[in-house]
């Protein structure tokens, strides 16, 4: 809801900017996907090595759930 409301301020005050940032959005988000993707690879990575290695711990019952 801000960032539209930021876009309507700039489409009052500079029309051109805005019209401009509103085709380029949609190249952008497509420009930064892989990134996102790479990332959702990465994290889960990083959880499985974390609960790889706190498996013994949930075993023997020292674990969160306690």
């Amino acid at each position: 809801m801000f960032s539209f409301l930021v876009w309507l301020l700039v489409l009052f005050l500079c029309w051109p900017l805005a019209l401009l940032a509103l085709v380029l959005w949609p190249v952008a988000w497509l420009l930064t996907l892989p990134f996102r993707l790479i990332g959702i690879g990465v994290e889960a990575v990083f959880e499985l090595l974390r609960a790889i290695v706190l498996l013994p711990a949930r075993i023997l019952g020292s674990g969160p759930g306690r």
